[in-house]
């Protein structure tokens, strides 16, 4: 299988898809994905790690299966099917995080824009470059990107079809993270156990009330913020939470995720 789930001791999911040389997209690849994620879900994580093998994350998608479509039909097909697999990781009530260590083109980079965080190389590259054969983003990447970064940014971005480095799409608040070249994968590693080990259902629940606000601005957060926060009373990590901040003073809590 192209994609494979490892499992750390402290909870995390490492998610890693291979599809050499260059790491295309193909349904076969989302196949395997879809099957990733189920083991995921098997055993819900404190977190999920998505990355790539190869000297780069992705260089696209496989061109072919795009031109061997016949009709307008099978084509939204393809594209309903594509869309599938960021809905999929961006519903996660868990924190998801994307490592790209190099080139991310395409599909990579809008499975990286359906994750929480994105933790990117100072050598790492961006691109949303369907331009070059007469399509646009597929896969949500242009919406997303604008939840980030403005619509006139993801303009830019999918009109131009230029590449933009880690430290650009950093200030453009779009990648969370840019880390050494050196150390990359134990840098990211030491990050996302950060956020790991933390109360992991009150990250899904802040996941929830921010969906409210992307759907429709603080009123509609607002409107369901307390319901959201007042599930989490029956929760171990709340209820020890706040016995050890009274007992002990805050940031001395250990949480399970539970």
């Amino acid at each position: 299988m192209s994609v494979t789930v490892e499992r750390t001791d402290d909870g995390i999911a490492v998610l890693t898809f291979s599809a050499p040389p260059v790491n295309l997209y193909s349904l076969e690849l989302h196949d395997d994905f879809d099957r990733a994620l189920d083991e995921v879900l098997t055993s819900p994580p404190r977190a999920l790690l998505i990355r790539a093998e190869g000297k780069i994350v992705s260089g696209g998608v496989d061109v072919a299966q795009f031109h061997a479509r016949t009709t307008k039909a099978d084509t939204l097909a393809m594209y309903d099917r594509m869309l599938e697999l960021p809905n999929r990781i961006e519903a996660f009530d868990f924190p998801t995080f994307f490592a790209a260590h190099a080139l991310t083109l395409t599909w990579a980079f809008e499975v990286a824009v359906a994750c929480d965080l994105i933790l990117a190389s100072e050598k790492a590259r961006f691109g949303l470059v369907e331009r070059v054969i007469g399509l646009t983003p597929t896969m949500g990447g242009t919406q997303r990107l604008a939840a980030r970064a403005g619509v006139g940014r993801a303009k830019e971005f999918v009109f131009t079809g230029d590449l933009y480095d880690a430290a650009t799409l950093e200030r453009w608040n779009v990648v969370n993270r840019v880390l050494p070249v050196d150390g990359f994968d134990e840098a990211v590693l030491t990050f996302v156990r950060s956020i790991a080990d933390g109360p992991t259902r009150a990250f899904g629940a802040a996941k929830q009330i921010l969906r409210h606000f992307e759907a429709g601005g603080v009123p509609q957060a607002n409107a369901h913020t307390t319901a959201i926060a007042s599930e989490l009373f029956d929760t171990d990590d709340l209820q020890r939470g706040m016995e050890s901040f009274l007992a002990h003073g805050p940031g001395k809590a250990t949480f399970t995720g539970q």
